[in-house]
């Protein structure tokens, strides 16, 4: 899929395999912190021997989807403070105070003092000084005025250039002044009142206001918040109305009785972060039902899809395979590990079937209790251990040291990174049909020529490809059935659906409904990173590595109230000129019906690659089986983290000289760690300059 494409490095690179064997790439998940899969409630009771509550604690923070979300609702406030025990279902506390019980590892709320010396330090104290007179001056305009337009001054803080600083001081802000919002633009960081804020202001105290914001910006899973008791029913509707108008999409409200301060039965106003859909069921009697089981581990696989390696675990288990998540797609010719996690599956079940795993490829570690799914896109990056064998010079190009060959390529690798093109593997490498040309005839909604591309065997006689064929042949999915092995779980899902309703248009519809949502648009964005590749190469191509009028660039901006296309920026002939941006910061768009395109010869390309395919750029959606791909964005070139290589000799007594390397008899090992989505495959190409 790589062949012809284009380089970012200049050096002549050199020949070599890889793969030869699974252990020869070996690919490590780079987990999340071990506290948002864990669940440290059933570990501590484990070590207490209490016995366990009818309902968990909350452990985790809030999905990244939901945090964005918080913030797009206009979600600022102070600090992040404990969550509370859910109040008013088994083992809450409605009274609870917001700032009691602090749970061992939860974020702790920093001190004035400590905010002061943070500002101080990443503002300069003159700077800080007129921040904090600013915000002086609001709070007093918002006290005094009763307009409208009472204290909607804006502050700017200069251009802060480092990305980790301008987080730090998003952060740092909001904790000690919770009434403030802070905005980036084109590195520029704005300050301004948050009119949320005020408006409940007048509602509620300010204490309470300010203890809300910090439950919003806490963002903690099944954690509540408490109003002061208040037995006015006229005032208790305008607030659960306020809630509801201003963050009812995340928030929902309910009123419960409580014991004020003189002992006496009142009612409290509660809100809590509402469920998102799809997501556990509600009992009718409450907030929630009976929250779902979740076993986290990590999956040692060799030579397995990951999604045939979900397939074995199901029908061993008696689940299906939607009952997994996991954050990526891990290679199937390596050995990879990965975290996962399975609904409806006790620890215990899962420990019982590892010795039956083994004898297909796979072994199951760090077996533990979690609280919810894990989600694609929802990693870290990967650690790569590569082998690479029978090392020589390209046929072009014996004048050079091979050892020096290999040295120049890993220093221009470590300065210029390397084109960040999906790998081979996206696309199913040496099979007959490759996963793109389904994910187009599924986005032409050709359903009947996607079912019979997805069955096209390969030249191999074994009963899968058997299977494959007979059904092809004779379109009997009955018979193709008894044929599947039952691990072949997609196949067979679809074959159920197609001998219940026909091989036609709404059977094969039908048909790629009954495989889970994640596995359909599977192939669709196999068709989108197809694209991507074939427009980096001709944007490298046409215009090298100098940013040009009309290329993307995009905005690592902090305020996730700013919507993604908002981020990128088309440059302008006045900033080519001024050469205001690197090729390191320019990015292209995954196609898709929500996102913008260059406005040079690279988006005229969009138009007519896309023409070619019969797509338009807006028809992105496929109502009939639920697909809805809105398009992203993604850089042309990456970099490599942490990249160490050595030399080792194949055979003992090899010895390598320091100026000169003896051809096929050493091999050479790699070890990089590359962000989420980037392909060492890739990478390796631009070290190597060799297609795979």
């Amino acid at each position: 899929m790589l062949r012809s494409f284009s380089y970012v490095t200049d050096h002549s690179g050199f020949c070599g395999t890889i793969k030869n064997s699974p252990s020869d790439f070996v690919v490590t998940e780079i987990e999340m912190p071990e506290h948002l899969l864990r669940d440290t409630r059933a570990e501590s009771l484990q070590k207490t021997g209490e016995a366990p509550l009818e309902e968990s604690s909350p452990c985790l923070q809030h999905p990244k989807k939901l945090r964005k979300e918080l913030r797009a609702e206009g979600c600022r406030g102070g600090a992040p403070r404990p969550s509370e025990c859910d109040p008013g279902w088994p083992g809450g506390d409605p009274s609870a105070s917001p700032d009691k019980n602090q749970r061992e590892g939860e974020p702790k709320v920093v001190s004035g003092l400590e905010e002061a010396s943070t500002l101080d330090s990443l503002l300069g104290k003159p700077m800080s000084e007129l921040l904090s007179k600013f915000a002086c001056d609001l709070k007093e305009a918002w006290d005094v005025k009763c307009n409208a337009d009472a204290g909607t001054g804006e502050f700017l803080l200069g251009p802060i250039l480092d990305k980790k600083n301008r987080a730090d001081l998003h952060s740092a802000i909001r904790q000690k002044f919770p009434f403030l919002v802070t905005v980036t633009k084109d590195n520029e960081m704005i300050v301004k009142g948050n009119a949320d804020y005020r408006e409940l202001c007048q509602l509620v105290t300010e204490k309470e206001t300010s203890d809300f914001f910090k439950f919003l910006d806490a963002k903690l899973e099944n954690s509540t918040f408490s109003f002061e008791p208040d037995g006015n029913k006229e005032h208790r509707k305008v607030v659960h109305h306020f809630i509801n108008r201003k963050f009812g999409k995340l928030l929902e409200t309910k009123a419960f009785t409580v014991t004020d301060v003189n002992d006496q039965p009142n009612m409290s106003i509660m809100v809590r972060f509402r469920e998102r859909s799809g997501s556990r069921k509600r009992s009718a009697g409450g907030f929630q039902g009976k929250q779902d089981l979740y076993t986290a581990f990590t999956l040692q696989k060799e030579n397995l899809e990951t999604l045939e390696a979900i397939g074995l675990l199901a029908a061993e288990l008696g689940v299906l395979p939607s009952d997994f998540s996991y954050t990526g797609i891990k290679d199937k010719k390596a050995i990879t590990y990965q975290p996962m996690v399975v609904r409806k599956v006790t620890p215990e079940r899962l420990k019982e079937i590892g010795s039956k795993m083994e004898k297909k490829g796979m072994r199951i570690h760090n077996i533990h209790s979690a609280c919810q799914h894990l989600r694609l896109g929802q990693l870290k990056g990967n650690r790569f251990d590569i082998v690479v064998r029978d090392l020589k010079h390209h046929s072009h190009d014996s004048s050079a040291d091979l050892k020096e060959r290999i040295s120049e390529a890993m220093e221009n690798i470590k300065t210029k990174g390397f084109v960040n093109y999906y790998g081979p593997q996206r696309f199913g490498q040496g099979q007959n049909v490759q996963t793109d040309q389904i994910g187009l005839a599924l986005l032409n909604e050709k359903m009947v020529k996607a079912v019979k591309l997805f069955f096209t065997p390969e030249d191999t006689d074994d009963p899968v490809n058997n299977a494959k064929r007979y059904f092809l042949q004779t379109e009997d999915a009955k018979g193709a059935l008894v044929m599947l092995p039952e691990f072949k779980v997609r196949e067979k899902m679809l074959l159920r659906a197609l001998n219940r309703y026909g091989v036609n248009h709404e059977g094969c519809t039908k048909g790629w409904l009954n495989i889970p949502h994640s596995m359909r648009i599977f192939y669709v964005h196999a068709y989108c990173s197809k694209i991507w590749n074939e427009a980096a190469s001709y944007r490298l191509k046409i215009y090298g590595s100098k940013v040009v009028e009309g290329d993307l660039v995009f905005s690592e901006e902090n305020d996730e109230s700013v919507s993604l296309n908002d981020k990128v920026h088309v440059v302008t002939a006045p900033e080519e000129s001024a050469n205001k941006y690197s090729i390191n910061q320019v990015v292209l768009p995954m196609v898709g019906h929500s996102i913008k395109y260059p406005s040079n010869k690279v988006g005229q390309w969009y138009h007519e690659r896309l023409s070619k395919d019969e797509l338009q750029m807006c028809k992105f959606r496929v109502s009939p089986l639920q697909l809805n791909i809105p398009g992203c964005y993604r850089p042309i070139l990456k970099k490599v983290q942490n990249l160490s290589y050595c030399l080792e000799g194949s055979e003992k007594g090899i010895e390598i000289e320091d100026n000169h390397l003896n051809e096929s008899k050493v091999s050479l090992h790699i070890s990089f760690d590359l962000d989420p989505s980037c392909y060492a495959t890739a990478c390796l190409r631009e070290i190597m300059k060799c297609d795979f």
